[in-house]
């Protein structure tokens, strides 16, 4: 993920370490602070969807081995062609949610402790295809994550934190702690808590109707 001064918000863990190695491409910077190793929060009551977020013992946020079989909730892009050839980010953003989470906001509208929301970044591979003109996915090129506990991120805004696994094909198994006043340049101004929400199809359609959102 690439290492930019306009930020759009992503999302991924902590290192625990103060050497962490700048980003290639992304949503920011890598913290210099360590995660908290407290046990995750409880999810709200009559939730009973298991976290998506896996730590181990060390409180470093473990990177899921099959993110690509969650529930896919949308690819925004914003290419160079269409931002004075300066995007933030020119690449599809492939961003998923684990299924438990997704099935808690179905019910709830909210998003629970334990939510995890990954962004895949893939690049623009071409702009012709015999269907017609237009952007089409290339390669991979990072991954991010955010995740949402009140209690193991209790000073973070709306209690997300954002972590990294570097880029690809070789992502690593845990997660790097990024800046969250990187990402929360973008992630601030999202349409609800701290989630673009407004460009995931999937979950506009799965929010309940009686939130009033």
């Amino acid at each position: 993920m690439r290492h930019t001064m306009n930020l759009m918000g992503a999302v991924l863990l902590l290192a625990g370490t103060a050497s962490a190695p700048l980003l290639l491409s992304g949503c920011g910077t890598s913290a210099d602070i360590p995660m908290a190793t407290a046990n995750a929060a409880e999810r709200e009551p009559g939730m009973k969807a298991k976290s998506g977020a896996s730590y181990n013992e060390q409180g470093e946020l473990l990177r899921p081995a099959d993110h690509r079989e969650w529930v896919f909730v949308g690819a925004p892009v914003t290419p160079n062609d269409m931002n004075d050839g300066h995007a933030a980010f020119p690449e599809f953003h492939n961003v998923y949610i684990d299924p438990a989470s997704y099935a808690a906001y179905k019910q709830t509208g909210k998003f629970a402790d334990g939510t995890v929301i990954l962004k895949e970044l893939v690049s623009v591979g071409g702009k012709k295809m015999d269907s017609g003109n237009g952007y089409f996915q290339g390669e991979f090129v990072s991954l991010e994550a955010m995740v949402k506990d009140s209690r193991r991120f209790s000073d973070e805004p709306g209690g997300w934190a954002f972590f990294r696994f570097g880029e690809a094909p070789d992502y690593s198994a845990v997660g790097s702690r990024m800046k969250t006043e990187s990402c929360n340049a973008c992630h601030s101004g999202a349409n609800e808590d701290y989630v673009f929400t407004d460009t995931y199809p999937v979950l506009r359609a799965a929010r309940p109707k009686t939130t009033g959102k």
